[in-house]
């Protein structure tokens, strides 16, 4: 090669180092005068990460195809880049949390995920990613935003949810007023728009944040469509969505929320609410007496559950269950195994549940569950805990007790707090993590 030409490339690398020390990935066209054509860029650094410039562009893009496909008008693009950055952000940090305390998720597992969502659309796996990619989504890109929402749910699970406290006095305290409120409508369908307060913000950042909460409840009173004002200003994970909360009982939203609630009919929007985390707008979709059913269906199931951690994976986790479930099918007493290979809580009791009622476990576990008929084996199931063998025993039909409402009063306080309690971790840990702006450049 002649010498000019070693120096060129030479001068090309440096040059290369250079920009993509600022941010910048660089493309060459032409002969040996041509100039660098910049063709992605980073837009944000979080701790070690970094967003580009093509991520958020890809993440815009799809939040205006999905707003375009609910019929909703779009948010001014620069209002809706910013939000979503945000939201970027937030996903990295939380992220690096999950990757440095050994939350991952391999590919099977991601392809039973995936197999899971084509299953709830009625598709195959592959025609699932054919009508995917039919709207314009990039599979690859899918399947990592699932894992990001898996990665997530895990990081809730253990650093919210099993650290959760519900006293017997919270329980008979929600009893109490629920049995003192005469023809309540104690369900509500909620959507949701949330601006996000710092941890230790100033008294000038609270007002600012404050008033923008309060031009987006203003725009919801001139009539602009509420997915677009969420997406415009909300930092919800679902703001693209319309922060659809769903139907939730009363008791199982924070004081704040209810308080509001009692006053307000359907297509309602709340005032702005102050919590800790932040600034809350809610509007009442629709409402609803609950009815109670007095009889429900119970099992009794037991499981050898195996967790994974740094040193077991979920293929090491599923063949150990394929073998164990191999040795009770010889014969081989299941009690007994899961008192030497489960890693649940229950492995003294031989890994018996006792009776179950619906919605007790995790939604993957239920499913596989009602699925078996009495002592037959289930295969290994995965859900958010690790890796089950399930063996149901029997099942019975069983008025609801005293005792069911009491479960069903615990359970009502708990997804309260917990999501009280995550958000304000999410925030700690958005607040924790070292964030350099770059989009403005």
């Amino acid at each position: 090669m002649p010498k000019v030409a070693k120096y060129l490339n030479k001068s090309r690398r440096v040059a290369a180092k250079i920009l993509l020390a600022v941010g910048c990935t660089i493309a060459w066209q032409g002969g040996a005068s041509a100039e660098p054509i910049e063709i992605d860029r980073v837009v944000a650094v979080v701790n070690t990460a970094v967003i580009t410039e093509y991520e958020l562009k890809a993440r815009v893009e799809r939040a205006m195809a999905q707003l375009a496909g609910q019929k909703t008008a779009q948010p001014p693009r620069h209002l809706l880049e910013k939000r979503l950055l945000e939201r970027m952000i937030t996903e990295k940090a939380l992220l690096q949390v999950a990757e440095d305390t050994n939350i991952r998720f391999d590919g099977l597992a991601l392809d039973r995920a995936v197999a899971r969502i084509a299953q709830n659309s009625k598709m195959t796996p592959d025609g699932f990613r054919k009508a995917l990619e039919a709207e314009g989504t990039d599979f690859n890109e899918f399947r990592e935003q699932i894992r990001t929402e898996m990665a997530i749910a895990r990081l809730k699970e253990r650093e919210v949810d099993n650290r959760l406290v519900i006293t017997d006095a919270e329980i008979d305290n929600f009893l109490a007023n629920a049995s003192q409120v005469k023809d309540q409508v104690d369900e509500f369908r909620l959507a949701h728009i949330l601006v996000l307060t710092p941890e230790g913000a100033s008294p000038e950042k609270l007002a600012e944040l404050k008033e923008k909460a309060e031009k987006a409840l203003q725009e919801l009173k001139a009539g602009v469509d509420f997915v677009q004002v969420s997406a415009a200003y909300s930092d919800t994970q679902n703001a693209v969505q319309g922060g659809l909360l769903g139907w939730r009982n009363e008791g199982q939203l924070p004081g704040l929320y209810s308080t509001a609630l009692r006053d307000m009919n359907a297509g309602d929007f709340s005032p702005v609410l102050k919590s800790g985390n932040g600034y809350h707008i809610l509007k009442l979709l629709d409402k609803r007496g609950k009815n109670v059913q007095t009889v429900i269906k119970q099992t009794h199931a037991r499981h050898i559950l195996v967790k994974t951690n740094e040193v077991v994976n979920d293929s090491d986790a599923r063949n150990r269950l394929l073998q164990l479930k191999e040795r009770v099918e010889n014969g081989a007493d299941f009690a007994e195994l899961a008192k030497l290979h489960s890693d649940d809580l229950s492995a003294s009791r031989g890994g018996d549940l006792n009776w179950l009622n619906p919605g007790d476990t995790v939604p993957e576990f239920e499913r596989t569950m009602d699925s078996l008929q009495p002592n037959e084996l289930s295969a290994p199931v995965q859900s958010t805990f690790g890796w089950h063998l399930i063996q149901v025993l029997e099942r019975r039909d069983q008025d609801v007790t005293e005792e069911r409402k009491r479960l069903e009063a615990r359970r009502a306080i708990r997804e309260r707090k917990s999501e009280e309690a995550f958000e304000d971790w999410v925030r700690q840990a958005r607040d924790r993590a070292y964030v350099e702006y770059r989009l403005e450049e």
